[in-house]
């Protein structure tokens, strides 16, 4: 089975030529690692968020978006994860990537320079075109949600 290979362009923010490009640490790994482009330390508070620069800016095609995930050893290790998780990187952003830290761990967590804080994930996005109607089709479960099956 062959699958389709997509290019994303990368370019470095200016004055961030030291800052880590996106890596996968592993060859099977479906996500790439996003490195801190902070000047100096940063400390997250308990219960504190801070929005942290990546050092990069993408340019993707439109059938992509890159997802922004936490890193499981950060959210275990520390509490460290991500706030609107996964965060969504549209085909048409040519900004600079930010991931939005919160610390809900128990003590204060200093973000380093190039210290990895968050992962990317490429993922397809489907051509949608919604169509209002009237009614829907009907199902066993209907509008049962958040808990609707019990436990």
């Amino acid at each position: 089975m062959s699958l389709s290979k997509y290019e994303v362009q990368i370019k470095r923010v200016a004055g961030q030529e030291d800052i880590l490009l996106p890596q996968k640490m592993s060859e099977a790994a479906s996500g790439f690692d996003l490195h801190a482009a902070v000047s100096e330390p940063v400390v997250l508070a308990p219960g504190e968020r801070k929005l942290i620069p990546t050092g990069f800016a993408l340019s993707m095609p439109p059938e992509l978006e890159a997802q922004i995930r936490p890193r499981s050893g950060l959210a275990f290790k520390h509490g460290i994860t991500t706030l609107n998780s996964p965060g969504t990187i549209d085909a048409d952003y040519r900004g600079e990537v930010k991931v939005l830290l919160i610390n809900l761990g128990q003590e204060p967590f200093t973000i380093g320079r190039n210290e990895r804080i968050a992962q990317m994930v490429f993922q397809i996005v489907p051509q949608i075109q919604l169509a209002e109607v009237s009614e829907l089709t009907e199902t066993v479960r209907g509008a049962g949600g958040f808990g609707h099956t019990g436990r």
